[in-house]
């Protein structure tokens, strides 16, 4: 047994814990807990936690991604903490691989994701942060290939099966509940960078990750939420300046979404994500300047930025970020 408690954020996830679970079972270095944080579910979610050893701490409803993250490590107390979506699959090695990242300095890491039944599809990667206040995830619906086989530090760790030192929550703190679900990863991801931290990505753990298994890619609720915790982003993370110093990237990026939301039907849930997070705007504001202590953020998203670019002539142009340069260089 491992150092290691998993902790399982759940909503009627049932069938993704069957597929879930017998993954973990097979893992080469077993966790020490499993521990899912079942946030009201009403189908067969907890009956089958138990019945495969796990432990349930039970929510009284649905408080999102964030919270329940929040509940499982502040109830245990291992030294390392894995976060995993229920919608994953985790190769045998993948946690084995992971810890002795972190054994060797990493602050955190995580590996290799694809998306099941697609050929080697790409499913997550690292993540980035734009000028725009867009998050990246990188790799996301990209053909495996030589490029993302290689190691590297890594600044932003999605949290759809990651692992961290317990020191890392101590240090920079929990995620935020405001962000309920979406976007909080990038958040804490962000904190992560700016005190310093450093990840790292390791492409031999592989994984599955459904993706969006709760309530899909662009259901309404998905894309309003995204859509209003891109505005928090700029909120928390941006300089009081932003407006006169990268204005252009952040209307062409915000605005880009919301076309591809309108082609996927969602025009009307991005404008009531954008009303909402500019409605809490200055709420977002007041907890800021606790979050900027360490490197500035500008420079960050310039370093993102430029690997994005890295990233999109070694692997193939995404169309929306293909657009996103034409309008902001």
């Amino acid at each position: 047994m491992s150092e290691v408690v998993l902790v399982i954020p759940n909503w009627n996830g049932e069938s993704h814990l069957r597929r879930l679970f017998p993954s973990l079972a097979s893992q080469t270095r077993r966790p020490g807990r499993i521990l899912v944080v079942d946030n009201g579910s009403t189908d067969g979610s907890i009956a089958y936690v138990l019945e495969q050893g796990g432990e349930v701490l039970v929510l009284p409803h649905n408080l999102g991604f964030a919270a329940a993250v929040n509940r499982g490590i502040s109830s245990t107390s291992e030294r390392l903490v894995a976060i995993l979506n229920n919608d994953v699959v985790l190769e045998p090695r993948y946690l084995e691989i992971l810890e002795d990242s972190l054994e060797r300095g990493a602050a955190f890491a995580t590996g290799k994701i694809y998306q099941p039944g697609r050929n080697n599809v790409l499913d997550a990667t690292w993540d980035l942060v734009t000028r725009s206040g867009l998050p990246v995830r990188c790799g996301h619906g990209v053909q495996d290939g030589t490029f993302w086989n290689e190691a590297r530090e890594i600044a932003l760790a999605p949290l759809t099966a990651a692992l961290f030192h317990r020191w890392v929550f101590d240090r920079v703190g929990e995620l935020d509940e405001r962000f309920e679900s979406y976007l909080e990863d990038v958040d804490f991801g962000l904190r992560c960078a700016i005190s310093g931290l450093k990840g790292r990505y390791v492409p031999e753990a592989r994984a599955e990750h459904i993706g969006s298994g709760t309530l899909g890619a662009w259901h309404a609720a998905t894309v309003r939420r995204m859509s209003r915790n891109q505005v928090y982003l700029v909120a928390k993370h941006f300089p009081s300046e932003w407006a006169l110093i990268i204005r252009r990237p952040v209307v062409a990026g915000q605005l880009l979404w919301g076309l591809a939301a309108a082609r996927h039907g969602r025009a009307a849930a991005w404008l009531a994500g954008k009303l909402a997070g500019v409605w809490n705007y200055r709420a977002m504001r007041a907890s800021v300047e606790s979050l900027t202590a360490g490197e500035p953020v500008l420079p960050l998203l310039d370093r993102f930025e430029r690997e994005l670019i890295e990233i999109q002539m070694k692997t193939g142009t995404d169309r929306f970020w293909s657009w996103y340069f034409r309008w902001t260089r």
